[in-house]
């Protein structure tokens, strides 16, 4: 379960365009007593539950439940294929995985090259 919320944890904050640092400081906690919550290496998520909630703008059955939201861009869609019914939609989640792709060719690339 700690390992889900920290994910959840890591998709909602990054979705706002927040630091760790920043969501450490409004929950006042250490950075790192944050960053094991998104790791998932901590219980602690739950005595903050409710500021949590309040940070992320979120229901607490949201944080909570297991089904994952999707994320294009970093941005969560809470209807997972609400995006795909434009054709701009499925373009934009196309290229994403086209870069996420190209990435990957340059970090194999690289890693063959240390060999």
């Amino acid at each position: 379960m700690n390992t889900i919320i920290g994910n959840k944890l890591k998709e909602l904050r990054r979705s706002k365009n927040l630091s760790q640092e920043q969501v450490a400081d409004f929950l006042h906690i250490s950075l790192s007593a944050y960053s094991r919550m998104e790791r998932g290496e901590s219980t602690s998520w739950a005595s903050h539950f409710n500021k949590i909630c309040e940070v992320f703008e979120i229901a607490p059955e949201d944080l909570v439940r297991k089904e994952s939201k999707f994320s294009l861009n970093g941005n969560l869609i809470k209807e997972p294929f609400e995006e795909i019914k434009t054709l701009s939609g499925y373009k934009k989640i196309i290229k994403e995985y086209e870069l996420k792709i190209e990435d990957l060719k340059i970090i194999i690339s690289n890693n063959k090259k240390k060999k």
